[in-house]
């Protein structure tokens, strides 16, 4: 059985790197594609913008 290829979007050079090239410090993933591993960034955006508009999200933090 083939090993599972992993990527990760490194967020000091904003490129995509396939496996653990680099430190998890400045490392989002993994991610099953490099797509998905492109796309982190975006994804962490929404995810901030719904947690953001959730007012019992908000309310933990009161």
């Amino acid at each position: 059985m083939a090993a599972q290829r992993e990527f990760y979007y490194n967020l000091a050079t904003h490129e995509v790197e396939e496996g653990k090239v680099h430190g998890a410090t400045n490392r989002m993933g993994p991610y099953p594609t490099a797509e998905d591993a492109r796309m982190a960034l975006a994804k962490a955006e929404a995810r901030n913008e719904a947690w953001d508009a959730d007012e019992d999200w908000r309310k933990k933090d009161a």
